[in-house]
């Protein structure tokens, strides 16, 4: 006997799985979630630029004048510095970007974090250092040619040496501002830094949900474009694209956000101790 009751429709396919990374809907849940992540990464690093470009624009510092437009000397550079540490550290509380990473810096990193910041901190200040010069002249003519002389000249680093010493040095400033000075380059500004860098835009080059993506997964090109824009920001180029090089492979090796910061922070802050023992202001 044949039953013939109507046979049902087959169940549909189920949707196929997004692949990480794939853009979602604009005006969804998660591209609305994914757009306050990257404000809260991207937003301590842009305050911290926009006050700098805000005091360098309105001339606002005595080092900000030009032939066109004197300055109007509303405070002094190093005090601007520190408004731009104290709003920077106060972005970075509010919007801890650090709730989107599984817990807090994992001790077992810490190692590899200060030889990583001990490393950047002797490539950028040992190419120029007199004793390297005389130890090694070749090489430090390479470094001068290829480093330094596309943005000007070992004289110029000499000139910005000396004016820079007059505007931060603590002679100049007093200890309190000095101090300040050493919190925004050795915490505020390196933490920033790597947040937007590292934890965003790295991935960010990507996709905008960019959080869909692991963060020890290399891709060359972002890295290598990323790497390539954070060396801009820096006068000696080379010495900023292998520095920022460094902190990237660190974050990626260890799949450790905090990792990439304190390499980060022991970098600037042997910068800041060695131009105070050295007076070589001219990478501060």
């Amino acid at each position: 006997m044949v039953d013939s009751a109507p046979m049902s429709d087959p169940l549909p396919d189920p949707a196929p799985a997004a692949a990480p990374g794939t853009p979602a809907p604009k005006g969804s849940p998660k591209a609305r979630a994914m757009t306050r992540a990257a404000v809260r990464h991207a937003a301590p690093f842009l305050v911290w630029i926009g006050v700098m470009l805000v005091g360098s624009l309105m001339h606002l510092t005595p080092s900000s004048g030009t032939e066109e437009a004197a300055s109007v000397d509303v405070v002094s550079d190093a005090g601007l510095y520190a408004i731009r540490t104290a709003l920077c550290l106060l972005a970075l509380v509010l919007l801890r970007p650090w709730t989107h990473y599984r817990g807090l810096f994992r001790a077992r990193h810490l190692p590899a974090a200060l030889l990583v910041g001990a490393a950047v901190f002797a490539l950028w200040v040992v190419p120029s250092a007199e004793w390297f010069r005389a130890l090694a002249p070749g090489l430090a003519r390479a470094y001068e040619t290829w480093c330094v002389r596309p943005f000007g000249s070992m004289r110029d680093l000499a000139d910005a040496a000396a004016k820079t010493a007059g505007l931060y040095a603590p002679a100049a400033t007093g200890w309190p501002l000095f101090a300040l000075h050493m919190v925004g380059t050795g915490l505020a500004i390196a933490v920033a830094e790597e947040f937007f860098w590292r934890g965003y835009l790295l991935r960010a080059a990507r996709t905008p949900d960019f959080l869909d993506l692991p963060i020890g997964e290399f891709h060359a090109l972002s890295f290598l474009a990323v790497t390539a824009v954070f060396a801009a920001e820096h006068a000696e180029f080379a010495a900023g694209f292998l520095a920022g090089a460094a902190y990237g492979l660190l974050y990626l090796r260890t799949r450790d956000i905090w990792a990439a910061c304190a390499a980060h922070a022991a970098t600037n802050t042997l910068l800041g101790l060695y131009v105070l023992a050295t007076g070589h202001w001219e990478f501060w």
